[in-house]
């Protein structure tokens, strides 16, 4: 475990995160269809669906990034939106790892962890300490070497530390294993199961269901903007595996390649 990974002590009366109603409109498209989830404390918690169904933009709505067009979200108790802009106690409260975020990449791993830690008011010994344990664990560089320089699989880790830096109550994750090394995804589980395990709640999006059902203990299945079942991974896969699950409710079956006989023969 990361030293600075200590038990939290949460409320666990209040859920991690609550969504109600949550709905966001561009244009004609109806991106999130009054969504409703309600995420325990101290869980394990998948979020899946097929692309385009609202996942990112539902995450982006509940960490105060994008303003719903209606509903509202909680997290850690804390109320996201206000009439005019979002709560600075509720996006105190989680760390968040998502794809196409500003990063400042002409730094290097220590720098930015750095800024990111005097931005959220951190004293800089506590920054250093917690820096260090961080790119130890992740197998990060801690010379001179600029994030621009990162591979993708380096740049989500740094991601990853910053999400975690300042020991949040929420770990909120879209995609964390994506262009990852098998080396790597095995260290970062070992960080999730371990900050789960002090009490922290982590939520993680994915198109990876085999990923999802060996990690989490709580999944919610969306498509079209809403969640079609949600709940414990028992509860939702009903002794069938989740992929079987998710091809059942959101649709698709076999392929047809009939159409595509020519693969398989030799060219004329």
């Amino acid at each position: 475990m990361i030293p600075f990974l200590a038990p939290l002590h949460p409320d666990p009366r209040v859920p991690a995160i609550a969504l109600r109603g949550l709905t966001k409109v561009f244009g004609e498209h109806t991106a999130v269809n009054n969504l409703d989830l309600d995420i325990p404390r101290g869980s394990f918690y998948g979020i899946v669906g097929p692309n385009g169904a609202g996942k990112t933009t539902a995450i982006t709505m509940a960490t105060g990034l994008l303003r719903p067009s209606d509903g509202q979200a909680w997290i850690a108790g804390h109320e996201v939106w206000s009439k005019h802009s979002a709560n600075v106690s509720a996006k105190s409260a989680y760390g968040l790892l998502a794809d196409n975020l500003p990063v400042f990449d002409r730094l290097s791993a220590t720098e930015f962890l750095s800024y990111v830690g005097l931005l959220r008011g951190m004293d800089e010994g506590t920054i250093a300490q917690r820096t260090q344990g961080l790119l130890e664990t992740l197998d990060l560089p801690s010379d001179s070497k600029l994030i621009v320089d990162y591979s993708a699989g380096m740049t989500k880790k740094i991601l990853l530390a910053a999400a975690l830096l300042h020991r949040p109550e929420v770990l909120i994750l879209d995609e964390p294993f994506e262009a990852v090394d098998p080396v790597s995804a095995r260290h970062i589980r070992q960080i999730l199961s371990s900050y789960r395990d002090a009490g922290g709640t982590v939520v993680m999006s994915s198109h990876v269901m085999e990923l999802v059902q060996g990690l989490c203990d709580h999944v919610a299945i969306v498509a079209q903007g809403r969640v079609l079942t949600a709940g414990t991974s028992d509860e939702v896969r009903q002794g069938s595996s989740l992929d079987d699950v998710f091809v059942d409710l959101v649709g698709g079956g076999d392929v047809d390649t009939g159409s595509l006989g020519w693969l398989g023969g030799a060219s004329s």
